[in-house]
């Protein structure tokens, strides 16, 4: 429901919580021969894009600054007789102004219940309009694509098989969840002026997986543990799979944005058979790895590899890095968890640990709230800090915010760029900010962030096609 006063909107969007199910990650190479149309709806449109190094400039602020007031300033009357009196109004109201939203930064207390919510139009925002882009959401819930008639779309364990089904080695080897119906949560300033659905209900996240891994990464590059992002990898990890020719070189930034095109099989799964040509499998088999560094790829036994390589560094289990340093400090429910695959079990250090995947493709990956998902977005908002204390870097942000030259929209995983007039790009609104972006997983699941307008939209279970028309509506409701 969106938050307003009685009155001006009589009907609620809470929607019906009954019903299991769910979606998965699909990708597509350029020239869209690995394509499934119909999956796509619940999966996403990401693959093995880009070969060439795009010209569009990257030098872009990656995160505008962000005044406190998030830019909505009232104009000042204008004294016609007085332009200097007139300037020196408004800067005094414009310095008033920053310095009582600076006062007025809200951080969610420990406990979702006690999230402070407030009404729509108090924010500087069209109730109706907001209405309509909730409803919206609510109305394009993934659906089975065309054939697929009377499969639940919602049941994990029957969709994202049959998603990945094209694939050699396509099996599921981790857990896979039944999910809910459509939720989610939109923030400004931090208060909840909407929300829909079931927002406590632990659901699979799939490629948001990404996001949470990425940090983990940058706490690890902010403790020194990882001297430079440019850095070989195999420098860090006892694993003759990161030390062999094609591997070596490999630094943590190209695997952070996908560029690594890192060579061999993990946990069972092949690199060349995540998300292979639907009309030649073995396309990639036999053109063998990319050069380090020279094309995009999605491709999970990449990213799994990335969280091996982490759990090296860190000698320890993620999650537990990521509970310590990152959820806990939010204020986090708990209640999320973090998986592997039933033989992602490894040695580190003497001990056995789990290796967590990053996504969802084979199952396994996070499993969260929509509530804990804001409150991670509401941290992405504020580039690390959460009220007051830094708790990964601005620095990294930054970095995870710069394009990638041969993929402009991505940043670091996962890191969707608002990229307009960029037809591989998974997001591109023109009537968005430049400077926002989105953690994105299949299902679909978004995370949108907002800086210019200091706004936070969780939106699970939507049309994956329809994320763009739902970012557009909600820009619709945006007064001041």
């Amino acid at each position: 429901m969106v938050h307003q006063r009685k009155g001006l909107m009589e009907h609620s969007a809470i929607l019906p919580l009954d019903g299991e199910g769910g979606p998965s990650v699909a990708s597509a190479k350029e020239g869209s021969e690995g394509v499934n149309p119909g999956a796509d709806r619940f999966a996403g449109n990401f693959r093995y894009l880009a070969a060439t190094p795009s010209t569009t400039p990257s030098a872009r602020s990656p995160f505008p600054i962000k005044g406190k007031d998030g830019g909505r300033r009232h104009n000042q009357v204008a004294n016609r007789e007085n332009r200097m009196k007139h300037f020196l109004t408004a800067a005094t109201a414009a310095l008033a102004l920053t310095a009582t939203a600076a006062a007025q930064d809200y951080f969610p207390p420990r406990g979702d219940a006690d999230w402070e919510r407030r009404e729509a139009a108090e924010m500087g925002l069209d109730p109706v309009a907001l209405q309509a882009a909730v409803d919206f959401a609510i109305a394009n819930e993934t659906a089975p694509p065309d054939g697929w008639t009377g499969v639940d779309v919602r049941d994990l364990s029957v969709m994202v098989p049959l998603t990945w089904a094209f694939e050699p080695f396509s099996s599921p080897v981790g857990e896979l969840r039944p999910r809910g119906g459509p939720a989610g949560i939109i923030l400004r300033d931090g208060y909840i002026v909407a929300e829909w659905g079931d927002l406590e209900r632990v659901d699979m996240t799939f490629s948001i997986s990404k996001s949470f891994l990425s940090h983990t990464v940058g706490l690890a590059v902010d403790d020194g543990l990882i001297a430079s992002v440019d850095d070989a990898v195999s420098g860090y990890v006892a694993d003759e799979r990161f030390s062999t020719e094609h591997n070596a070189p490999i630094t943590w930034d190209q695997m952070l944005r996908q560029t690594s095109g890192w060579w061999g099989t993990l946990f069972d799964k092949p690199a060349w058979a995540d998300r292979p040509a639907r009309d030649n499998p073995a396309r990639d088999l036999v053109a063998g790895p990319p050069e380090p560094g020279s094309a995009w790829e999605y491709n999970d036994v990449r990213v799994n590899a990335l969280a091996l390589a982490a759990l090296h560094v860190w000698q320890r289990p993620l999650p537990d890095v990521l509970a310590e340093r990152i959820m806990d400090p939010i204020g986090s429910s708990g209640s999320w968890e973090w998986h592997g695959y039933e033989n992602s079990h490894v040695e580190i250090g003497g001990e056995t640990m789990w290796s967590v995947s990053g996504g969802g493709h084979w199952g396994g990956g996070m499993m969260i709230s929509a509530y804990d998902q804001a409150r991670f977005g509401l941290l992405g908002l504020h580039r690390g800090n959460w009220d007051g204390e830094q708790l990964l870097s601005e620095g990294w942000y930054e970095r995870s915010l710069t394009p990638t030259d041969v993929m402009p929209s991505y940043g670091y995983m996962n890191f969707f760029l608002n990229t307009p007039g960029d037809e591989r790009a998974a997001i591109a609104v023109e009537e968005a900010p430049a400077g926002s972006f989105a953690y994105l997983g299949a299902g679909a699941n978004m995370i949108f962030i907002d800086p210019e307008h200091d706004i936070v939209a969780v939106v699970r279970w939507i049309d994956a096609g329809q994320r763009g028309e739902f970012i557009r509506r909600l820009m619709q409701a945006v007064e001041e």
